[in-house]
């Protein structure tokens, strides 16, 4: 597929992730432009403006506006966002600093009830859940370096357990905890907790410390964590954190917990590129390929209907894209 084939947001990020045009070059900012005025990308932009925005019951739902920033981070991790190229996100980041705890966690609001162990009442708090993708949000839109964001990365890696992350919240919402053993990790907060770690190596490549956190022993623990729930699949489902049927179906974005978002991440780790397991899941999503090469969703979000992989029925260029990235990391493997 060439750079000029596919929506806006696959001709960017196609230039900048395959194609290695800098994000500085005027192609890369025409495709830039073109990116942020389509109309499905300014529905996201229009959300994230109204900053916390939409805050539901469920982490899972797509209509949380925190899960639009995370996938607009996607789109335009890397990119030229000066002159106020992007002031709805320019607004989010700055209420997001407001509304973080000197630990350096970035607070949403959320209520608990009581008889899960919350307060039963409105709090801004974090969970695993969604504190690390806040922050990879801030790493991916230029706050690598930030002292704060720095502080913050490193309060979530200290939460760690051999056995991967576990399910935490905030102290403000007292004794919360998911439905899963005390000993088991959570599958979707070690998920996005390495994908944070990955983003921040990827936009500090010459900083130590970010090396550093994303090879160390925390990290490994969780990549082991999603590579061990994988080969037990049939038998283990911690938090019920299935890696079934519904799993394996192709599905973006990124969202939540399903077999392209882990494969994407996992491939960002040399540790993992080489393991039986992380190439076992990879050739379960290579099976998917149609005889043109190219990819069609299994599953779709409502809320994103309007984008290539809103639908069931044709190929989508995203999710191509998607596969090639992982595809030229496992090229370089060794």
């Amino acid at each position: 597929m060439k750079s000029e084939a596919g929506p806006p947001w696959v001709r960017y990020r196609r230039l900048i992730d395959l194609e290695g045009v800098p994000p500085a070059a005027p192609e890369s900012r025409a495709a830039l432009a073109d990116l942020l005025a389509a109309p499905e990308v300014r529905v996201l932009l229009s959300d994230v403006a109204s900053w916390p925005g939409t805050v539901l019951a469920s982490h899972r739902s797509p209509s949380q506006t925190f899960h639009s920033l995370g996938f607009l981070a996607e789109l335009l991790a890397g990119s030229w966002l000066g002159d106020g190229v992007a002031p709805a996100i320019g607004a989010a980041v700055a209420r997001i600093r407001e509304r973080t705890g000197p630990d350096g966690i970035p607070r949403l609001p959320m209520t608990y009830p009581e008889h899960f162990g919350g307060s039963g009442v409105e709090t801004w708090a974090w969970a695993l859940c969604d504190a690390p993708i806040l922050l990879r949000a801030r790493v991916r839109f230029g706050g690598a370096s930030e002292p704060l964001v720095r502080r913050g990365i490193r309060s979530l890696v200290a939460l760690s357990e051999p056995f991967g992350w576990p399910c935490r919240v905030a102290p403000e919402l007292g004794s919360f905890r998911g439905p899963g053993k005390k000993s088991d990790p959570c599958p979707f907060a070690t998920l996005i907790l390495l994908e944070l770690l990955a983003s921040l190596r990827e936009e500090a490549p010459a900083d130590p410390e970010a090396r550093d956190l994303a090879e160390g022993p925390e990290a490994d623990a969780g990549i082991e964590a999603l590579l061990d729930s994988w080969a037990r699949s049939a038998e283990r489902h911690p938090y019920m954190f299935y890696m079934g049927t519904d799993f394996r179906k192709l599905k973006a974005p990124g969202l939540w917990y399903d077999i392209l978002h882990v494969s994407d991440v996992l491939s960002r780790f040399p540790k993992a590129r080489g393991d039986p397991r992380f190439l076992d899941m990879l050739g379960v999503l290579r099976s998917k390929a149609r005889p043109d090469g190219t990819f069609v969703p299994e599953s779709a979000y409502q809320p994103y209907k309007a984008w290539d992989f809103g639908q069931k029925k044709e190929a989508s260029p995203w999710i191509g894209l998607a596969i090639a990235r992982i595809e030229a990391r496992m090229g370089g493997r060794d």
